[in-house]
């Protein structure tokens, strides 16, 4: 081999098999989408449990007796903020406003934090006036569905301050951008989840 062909050798682009992108276009949002699915599955059943349970009292108190409608939507008032201060934190990030994004964010935060102590709240008076999850059916399905979405906010908490952490580190990139963009799926599907709670279980256990 002449020394022309070995250079020439050397100089060409190595081939690979893979030549599409690592990471598709839109692949990220497409798997998420099948997560929020089947999250909304998990909650049709704990919204069905508590349409055949929701009448239950075993003797024990019901809905009426328990539930503090005016308590019950300043929390809701926290949620619907929330969701709104997370909207702002987008419009930010569309601008390129590290600044922006990161205050509404802390906003949409604080927000969400106020949510979840009003509802641990609301557990610890219930659990304090005997009215547990064991007392009957209505309260196992009560708590179930209520403390299920609870948790997801306090997951979504954590993954917003998670995030606040990244774009602080990196900025606006990409990845970051795409990752706030699942989280406001995210946020924005608790807050319908959690209008259907309060219909169904708070407005109309009280009222039906």
């Amino acid at each position: 081999m002449t020394m022309a062909n070995t250079t020439a050798s050397q100089t060409e682009a190595p081939v690979f098999y893979l030549k599409e992108e690592h990471h598709p276009q839109n692949g990220t949002m497409l798997g998420f989408w099948l997560y929020l699915m089947s999250d909304c599955l998990i909650f049709a059943i704990l919204f069905a449990t508590h349409g055949v349970l929701g009448r239950n009292y075993a003797a024990g108190p019901a809905p009426v007796d328990l539930f503090d409608l005016e308590l019950v939507a300043i929390n809701t008032s926290m949620l619907l903020f929330s969701s709104i201060t997370y909207g702002f934190a987008m419009l930010a990030m569309e601008k390129g406003s590290i600044k922006g994004t990161q205050t509404w964010l802390a906003i949409t935060g604080l927000f969400g934090i106020a949510f979840v102590g009003l509802e641990l709240y609301e557990f610890h008076h219930l659990w304090y006036i005997g009215a547990t999850p064991m007392r009957s059916g209505f309260l196992s399905s009560f708590y179930t569905l209520v403390a299920t979405h609870g948790l997801h906010v306090t997951f979504g908490i954590i993954w917003l301050v998670t995030l606040m952490v990244q774009v602080a580190k990196r900025g606006l990139i990409v990845e970051n951008k795409r990752r706030l963009m699942c989280l406001s799926l995210f946020w924005h599907f608790l807050d319908v989840i959690w209008i259907g709670v309060f219909s169904v279980v708070y407005l109309l256990g009280v009222l039906g």
